[in-house]
């Protein structure tokens, strides 16, 4: 820089200069007074640095002459905002960097906290929507004078209506998940399995093990039946699955003869209907027992698996995502367990459901069947010639929703004790509409257990709802019709955002 200059030195004049001889205050205006020290002058030699190394040793010596002598330092903005020269006053000067540097730390840190306040939101905005409408129909329900949806008798009574859904919706998401299909029949296979099990326990007085395992059977080969004609022989999903529907329909009339068959023995209700533990006056404890052990499992769980995934360098959740979502479904487990140690315990077919969503939810996310599931439905030609035989995989998810039919028609007939021609009627609606507004695609390959899970909790809560509040049941199908529509909408749209 020549001499007597005045000018702010730029990045691009310390490489020019490549060497940077202070001698007298006026040469040097900027960082002047950082390098001032009790009357002596620095001489700084600059080889051909950015200005951020440079300015970081003049904060240095800023900071410790401040110390030494106790004074207040003022800013010079001129230098930083025009790169004029700056004034030269009887005290020291500190430049806006200094200042700078602090407010940018703040902004940075408030951006850092709302894209992960955002990101939370985007994952759970299905749960935040729950939410949002239980706690609406809670106020509705108590301004009318209707009780209360939180009423330990009532939310036993949501789970045990919503039982059959949860578990046609898992076996529904796997075929949306495997092919971007949907199970048309499943209503009707309800019907029909649940007919021939009143015919065997009911009218022939059959062992009711038997009975289950011929019921069970019956599943399979409905679904092995659908699933050869859609994988093997290529013919449209929803053709077989619409042909199914009317088929096992009649054929669930010709079994009862179009009469309802009840009741069941208790022997078979018990396995269905009862609570854990028998006695009433121990369900609180023993409720409250269990719930604690679920939270605690669930938390070693879910670090033991994040603590895996980070050393094989797996991404995961950042720390505050992870404990703001682990502490919801603490505080969801433990006002479960409270609500229903207030009642009569856990009922049978909560258990039930447990297995079989966790199982499932281990299949999809931790096996290579579950990762050749999810491939099929992203690109079904890139599968096959990867080598995973996609025709066995869309035949056996069938089978699977069979299967799956068959344990709900043993649900449905528990809980209503009667096998009539006419139950199922919609069934597949409910668990069509779980799985999308659960997240799952309607193009196939994306979609989560969980998600359908709280999609059928979220249809049970609106019909449960409406139910309570006398909603008329038109308004209610109008309703859930919606609902359904409007997830579909925000799923494709969302696709084409990502596509753009």
């Amino acid at each position: 820089m020549p001499s007597g200059s005045a000018i702010c030195p730029q990045p691009h004049q310390l490489h020019k200069t490549g060497s940077i001889t202070v001698s007298q205050p006026e040469q040097w205006n900027i960082c002047h007074w950082f390098i001032k020290g009790s009357g002596v002058w620095w001489t700084v030699h600059v080889h051909a640095i950015e200005k951020s190394i440079f300015m970081d040793f003049c904060r240095q010596q800023t900071e410790r002459l401040r110390r030494r002598s106790g004074t207040q330092d003022t800013v010079c903005r001129r230098c930083r905002t025009t790169g004029a020269a700056a004034q030269v006053q009887p005290r020291r000067r500190v430049c806006q960097d200094r200042l700078s540097g602090q407010a940018d730390r703040w902004q940075a840190w408030k951006d850092a906290v709302m894209e992960q306040f955002t990101n939370i939101l985007k994952r759970n905005s299905l749960l935040l929507a729950l939410l949002v409408v239980m706690v609406l129909f809670e106020i509705t329900i108590r301004a009318t004078g209707h009780g209360s949806m939180f009423s330990p008798a009532n939310f036993t009574n949501i789970i045990s209506q919503n039982s059959y859904v949860i578990i046609l919706a898992v076996g529904m998401l796997f075929c949306i998940i495997g092919c971007g299909n949907v199970d048309l029949s499943i209503g009707s296979i309800v019907a029909l399995v649940g007919a021939i099990a009143g015919v065997m326990m009911v009218n022939w007085e059959t062992n009711i093990y038997l009975a289950i395992a011929t019921c069970l059977l019956t599943g399979v080969l409905i679904g092995a039946w659908q699933g050869f004609w859609i994988a093997y022989v290529r013919i449209p999903a929803f053709i077989v699955t619409l042909a199914g529907m009317m088929l096992f329909r009649g054929l669930a009339l010709l079994v009862l003869d179009g009469l309802t068959i009840s009741p069941f023995p208790p022997e078979y209700l018990r396995y269905f209907t009862s609570f854990v533990p028998k006695a009433r006056a121990d369900a609180f404890a023993t409720t409250t027992v269990i719930t604690a052990v679920l939270c605690l499992g669930y938390l070693g769980y879910v670090v033991w698996d994040r603590i895996s995934k980070m050393k094989k360098g797996y991404q995961v959740d950042d720390s505050s995502t992870f404990i703001i979502t682990t502490a919801v479904v603490e505080a969801a487990l433990i006002g479960s367990g409270m609500l229903l140690a207030s009642n009569k315990g856990i009922p049978v077919i909560l258990i039930l459901l447990t297995i079989i969503v966790m199982t499932y939810s281990f299949y999809a996310n931790n096996t290579v069947g579950g990762r050749r599931l999810y491939a099929l439905g992203g690109n079904e030609k890139a599968a096959r010639l990867s080598g995973v035989n996609t025709s066995r995989i869309l035949f056996m998810t069938y089978v699977n929703m069979g299967f799956l039919s068959a344990v709900a028609a043993l649900v449905c007939v528990a809980r209503f004790n009667s096998a009539a021609p006419t139950a199922g009627n919609g069934y597949e609606l409910d668990a069509i509409g779980a799985c999308f507004i659960g997240g799952a695609s309607a193009y196939g390959g994306v979609g989560t257990v969980g998600g359908a899970v709280i999609g059928a909790i979220f249809m049970g809560v609106l019909n449960n709802g409406m139910s309570i509040l006398g909603i008329d049941a038109n308004w209610q199908r109008t309703v859930k019709g919606m609902v359904l529509l409007l997830a579909v909408v925000i799923d494709v749209l969302s696709k084409k955002r990502v596509k753009q």
